[in-house]
Order: structure tokens, then sequence, then C-alpha cells
């Protein structure tokens, strides 16, 4: 067996070990990965501290900002574990373990006849916006995701979504294409973008710093009409909450690239108070603006 496929069977046996297991553990088991997590990386907790600091907009006394870090990773690991739990998990499971507000606002985007698209921040539970949605019939959902390695692992969990009827669409050059395709048959479409992976997005203040985003929900709903409908999943003791908010309905004034920019920005607008109210569920560990990459080597020089 290969190293790769050690991995992917490590992955399948701890979804179903985790199933399997009794609650009470699960928070200890998430605590226990949470400090070998921080103890690994000395530059994940310096960027998870700037980060915290940054959303909180004040200076956060040492002591009190390890508890936040701490706690950052600890809803880090929880994510992971959940995630691969729910391979495991039926529809009954997953919506007796789901509350959400505001739902209405995905219903009346998605009568119109084209899918709403649902703009998602990294945080809390994030996986189980699509999942749960998975659980009413009458919608198609299609998720864009990125490539993780290894390439295996990767495959696996698209063969999963896919066979809880997701429509999986890997981030990359086409996927612009599959996604327009989608919003015309009015699925609903699940898209993270709170960072600019790619390297190639549009300019923004996010907390008070200017960085770049995803331009992807702004030109997708500029071109087909789609309601842009920012959302988020947060962690609760053993469930999750989903805050559906109002709609962005994006228009054009001007040139494409300035609306764009303006509907991006009214959407970072939005995440910055999603994000506040959960800090700690944000899981953004890596550099997100230019003085985290000059700070960051700044310390790893010293």
């Amino acid at each position: 067996m290969t190293g790769i496929s050690i991995t992917v069977a490590l992955y399948r046996f701890g979804s179903f070990l985790l199933k399997r297991i009794p609650s009470s553990w699960l928070t200890p088991i998430q605590r226990f990965s949470a400090v070998i997590a921080t103890k690994a990386s000395r530059e994940k907790r310096y960027l998870v501290g700037r980060h915290l600091t940054r959303v909180y907009g004040r200076p956060i006394p040492q002591k009190e900002l390890d508890i936040k870090i701490n706690q950052t990773f600890e809803n880090y690991a929880r994510y992971w574990i959940d995630s691969a739990r729910i391979t495991e998990l039926s529809n009954f499971e997953i919506d007796s373990g789901f509350t959400v507000e505001g739902f209405e606002h995905i219903e009346n985007a998605w009568i119109t006849g084209t899918g709403p698209i649902l703009a998602l921040p990294h945080l809390g539970g994030w996986e189980w916006a699509g999942r749960w949605l998975i659980c009413c019939p009458k919608y198609e959902v299609t998720v864009v995701v990125e490539e993780q390695d290894p390439p295996e692992l990767f495959e696996f969990l698209m063969k999963y979504r896919k066979a809880f009827g997701m429509n999986v669409v890997p981030l990359g050059p086409n996927a612009g294409k599959e996604v327009i395709k989608a919003l015309k048959a009015n699925h609903v479409v699940c898209l993270l973008c709170d960072r600019d992976i790619e390297g190639n997005g549009i300019e923004v203040d996010f907390f008070g710093e200017t960085t770049t985003v995803p331009a992807g929900p702004a030109t997708l709903a500029l071109r087909t009409g789609a309601h842009i409908i920012p959302v988020a999943v947060y962690q609760r003791d053993s469930s999750h909450h989903a805050v559906v908010c109002p709609p962005i309905i994006a228009k054009r004034s001007g040139r494409l690239r300035e609306s764009i920019t303006e509907v991006t920005q009214e959407l970072m607008h939005v995440f910055e108070e999603l994000i506040r109210a959960a800090p700690e569920q944000w899981h953004l560990m890596q550099p997100n603006w230019e003085s985290d990459r000059l700070a960051l080597k700044e310390i790893l020089n010293k």
C-alpha cells in the first residue's frame, strides 16, 4: 500500500470510527488534536493571533490572545472531525443536528428560476451547508471545491460528495463555465470566497486593510442575474446553526470591473459581520494581507 493509499485508508477508517465512538470522546479528541497542531506550527499560531486581533479591532492581552488562539485551533480540529463524521451520517442525522435562520432568502432566490449563489467564508462548519441542502430533494446543489493533497484523498472526497447527490466542480480554469451552467439550471451553488487562493482576485478593504478576494461570486451574479446570498454555518455545542443573510443583488453600474469591485466589497462587509459573531471559528491560518507576509518574514528571520 502506497503512502497516499494509507492516507485515504486512514481517513476512511477515521470516518467510520468517529461515527461510532461515544460523543463524549469527541471534545477530548478535538482538544488533543488542537494541542498537537499549535505545537507543530509556530507560523500558523502567529498568523491566527494576527487575524484575531484584526477581527476584534483592538489590542488583545497576550494571555487572552493565547486562549483565543487555542480555541481557534480546537474549532478547526472540530471542523475536520465533523467533516470525517459527515461521510457516515444519514440525512435524518444531518437534519436533526442543523438549524437555520433566514432560509426564506434561499427559497425566494431559487423560485426566480436562476439558482442562488451561497457565498460562505471559511467559518465554522461550512461543509454542512451543502450537505444539509441535499436533505431537501427539490434542490440541486453544486459546490466548488479546492483541490487537496494527496490527489487520491481529493478524489475520495469528490466521490463522497457526488454519492449524496452534490454536483462537484473542482476550482480551476473551467470552473466558471460549469458554475454558470449550474446556475442556469437553477442549482444552488456554494462558493467559499474569503480567500484569494488562485491569486487573481479583486482588491477590497477587508477588516480595515486592503487585500484581494475572489471575484467569482460578483462576476457570476452580474453575468447570470443570480442572487448572492451570504451564509455562515456556526458550530454549536453538538450541532450547527446557519445564518442566511438577505441577498446582494448585483447590478451593472459603469465598467464591469468597477461593478465587480462594488459587489465584492459589499459582500466582504457582510462577511466581516458574520466573522465578528464568532472570530474563533474563522479557519484562516494563512497570510491573507500583505502586512501578514511582511510580519511573518520578520519573525522567521529572528
